[in-house]
């Protein structure tokens, strides 16, 4: 599916009804189902100095709270900026999940200068993120951000 065929249904989502939960679950869904190279999608919330899971689509990760600073995860937030890694095994920052995981992308969810959390999503392919899901990706966080 087109990237703008995608932002038009997180449009959607975002401009439904419902609280941040169910806002942030419809996305994670929109992410999950039409992005097929999209294995493991969810939001991290920034609670004091953890990035707490919220809604994922995947199978269950046993990093349900990470530290600021802690794997690609912490370090995304901790840097304000998005990570993308080619090759999860190579980065010594990862923390596994599952093993068939092969790359991992990490953008910040941002409002100014502050981190509201983030989009983590991983791939069973060895780098399957590009340019073009960096930008995307980062438009989803700047239109979710507001209702976070």
């Amino acid at each position: 599916m087109s990237d703008a065929r995608v932002l038009e249904a997180v449009d959607a989502v975002v401009a439904g009804g419902g609280d941040a939960r169910m806002m942030m679950d419809g996305v994670v869904d929109v992410l999950k189902e039409r992005v097929p190279h999209y294995t493991w999608v969810g939001i991290y919330l920034l609670e004091g100095n953890e990035l707490v899971l919220g809604p994922y689509r995947g199978k269950p990760s046993p990093h349900t709270r990470i530290p600021l600073g802690r794997g690609i995860c912490g370090a995304a937030a901790t840097e304000k900026a998005t990570i993308i890694v080619d090759d999860v095994n190579a980065d010594p920052r990862y923390l596994a999940c599952s093993i068939e995981t092969r790359s991992e992308i990490v953008v910040p969810i941002m409002r100014g200068d502050d981190v509201l959390g983030e989009i983590d999503i991983d791939s069973d392919r060895a780098a399957a993120f590009t340019e073009s899901d960096r930008d995307l990706l980062e438009r989803v966080a700047a239109r979710i951000a507001p209702r976070i």
